[in-house]
Parts: structure tokens; C-alpha cells; sequence
């Protein structure tokens, strides 16, 4: 049951970190918290490893995926982060489930648009696994995040669900110009971590087959509602091949990459209380139809 602080307050994650360290023989002494919005992000002291514990209920059923993923990229040498090798992974402590990662070495320049444009097409040029992949399907977390919210008004999740089934509807209409592909699903610079190797992939939640692009979509957003370079999508454009803007169907990903960019932090938000003013802003700009407004990442 949530407390006012809210299911994932600092105390609370600070002691689930405690209990997945002890299992695996590392300390969490001095970890530091690189961020909390889908997930909480841990820096173990020294460098040893990262800690990614899941933020919110509905969505654990994805961990075991992403422990796939991540092995999957492995064995075709995709420059992504590895896990936390000799142990069983995920690991659960009482409530919460978590992953653990090696370290990427600093150092290396920051990622560009060519970066992740080159990578899509390496991903989209895989066979598919040999394991069981689920479809894309952008709306189930976004409906798995409302069912979740922390602290929300009924106005506003009725408004949430009835876009949710508009935008099911036009996606069901869309007609695709590229092959289905095995997506990362969430593809922007901020999942390119530099490296002295150069830009490694993270985040792999939301990997699925499906449509490629849904790929190029997010940075496309970003540029408009993030102000990100328009340079950096322009390179994603001539290093994959197709510029997704130009599609019929943009709009309808566009929407529901805005509706995904707005309900990502619901499950938190009562924990998390610093992103709620900016959480209350997107929420409003897409609600009034304002496709020009700015919004500022959270954080």
C-alpha cells in the first residue's frame, strides 16, 4: 500500500539497493542515484556495477525480456551495456526486481544522430530471436502506467484512457512503409552512452517487433518538443535511409510518443514529487492540441 511518501521514496529504494547487493555479494555503501523516473539507476560506490531497479508494479513483467535482450545483443556484438556477469538474473528483494550491469568506461565523444541512426539499421537488420519477443504494442505500458499512477485526478486519467483508445484506433489503420524489424523501442541519444569504443546501447524496456518506424520516431519528437538539434535527426535521416516525418502516419506515432513521454513517470510520481509541475504541463499543452510548446526533460 502506497504512504504518503509514495511506493518508491528514497528510504524504500535505498533499502531494496541494500537487499539486492547482499544477495549478490556487492556493497551498496555509498551508491549513488543517476536517476529516477521510469526507473531508479544506481552507481554502486567504486564502479562495480549499476543496479536498475524497476519503478513501477505493472511493469516488472518486462525485466525478464530485458535480460534476453541483453544477451541476444551480445551474441550479435551490438555495441549495448552487458549484464553483471556469474550471477541469476533478475533479482527480487520483497517487492521490487532488478538488473545488474557492468560499468561503461568513461571517456568517448558524446553520441551523435549518425551513432544511433547506424545502429537502428544494424538492429533492424537482425533475424528476429529464437526466444518469444512480443509485438510492439506502445499503448500497453501507457495503459499499465495510468492503472499504476501514484496520484492522479479523475478528469485526467479519464482523459488518458479515452486518448489511449483514439490512438489504438488510428494505429490499427496505419499502413507501414518498412519491413517489421526487431525495434529497441525507446531510440533517442539519451540510451547511447559514450564510451572510449564509442556510443553503447541502454534501456532495452520497451524492445519488441514491429514497425522500424516507431525507431526514428523519438528523436523526431525531441526535436520539437525537447528542442534537441534539428541537425541530429537530419543525421539519423541520412545514415538509416528513411526520414520518418515525411510518412502519412507520423502524426499518430508522434502522438503516442508525446502520450508515452507524459504518463512515463505516473507509477513514481508521489515518490518523485520534483517532476509532477512538469508531469501537470505536458499533461496540459497535449490536452489543449499545442504541438509548439517546449517541455523540459524530467529528471
Amino acid at each position: 500500500m502506497a504512504t504518503s511518501e509514495g511506493r518508491f521514496s528514497r528510504d524504500i529504494l535505498s533499502a531494496a539497493l541494500t537487499d539486492i547487493c547482499a544477495q549478490i555479494g556487492l556493497d551498496a555503501t555509498g551508491a549513488d542515484l543517476l536517476r529516477f523516473t521510469n526507473n531508479a539507476v544506481y552507481r554502486l560506490a567504486g564502479d562495480t556495477a549499476v543496479v536498475r531497479i524497476v519503478g513501477s508494479r505493472a511493469l516488472r513483467h518486462r525485466v525478464e525480456k530485458v535480460v534476453r535482450i541483453a544477451g541476444w545483443f551480445a551474441e550479435h556484438d551490438i555495441p549495448a551495456v552487458r549484464l553483471f556477469t556469474g550471477i541469476e538474473q533478475p533479482i527480487r528483494a520483497g517487492e521490487h526486481v532488478a538488473t545488474v550491469w557492468d560499468v561503461v568506461p568513461g571517456g568517448g565523444r558524446p553520441a551523435r544522430g549518425r551513432d544511433l541512426g547506424e545502429l537502428l539499421r544494424r538492429i533492424h537488420s537482425l533475424p528476429p530471436p529464437s526466444f518469444d519477443l512480443s509485438a510492439w504494442d506502445p499503448l500497453d505500458d501507457v495503459r499499465r502506467r495510468i492503472d499504476d499512477a501514484e496520484d492522479i485526478q479523475d478528469g485526467d486519467r479519464l482523459f488518458l484512457l479515452e486518448t489511449c483508445a483514439r490512438l489504438h484506433e488510428e494505429l490499427a489503420g496505419l499502413r507501414y512503409e518498412l519491413s517489421p524489424a526487431v525495434l529497441h523501442g525507446d531510440a533517442h541519444l539519451g540510451n547511447l552512452i559514450p564510451s572510449p569504443d564509442g556510443p553503447v546501447l541502454c534501456d532495452f524496456d520497451s524492445t519488441s517487433l514491429g514497425p522500424p518506424e516507431w525507431d526514428l520516431t523519438p528523436v523526431a519528437v525531441g526535436v520539437g518538443r525537447f528542442g534537441e538539434p534539428a541537425r541530429t535527426y537530419r543525421e539519423i535521416v541520412r545514415a538509416y535511409g528513411f526520414d520518418v516525418t515525411k510518412w502519412t502516419g507520423f502524426r499518430v506515432l508522434r502522438e503516442v510518443r508525446e502520450l508515452k513521454l507524459i504518463t512515463s513517470v505516473l507509477p513514481s510520481v508521489r515518490s518523485n514529487p520534483e517532476v509532477r509541475p512538469e508531469l501537470m504541463r505536458r499533461l496540459d499543452d497535449f490536452r489543449r492540441g499545442d504541438t509548439r510548446a517546449r517541455w523540459a526533460r524530467y529528471t
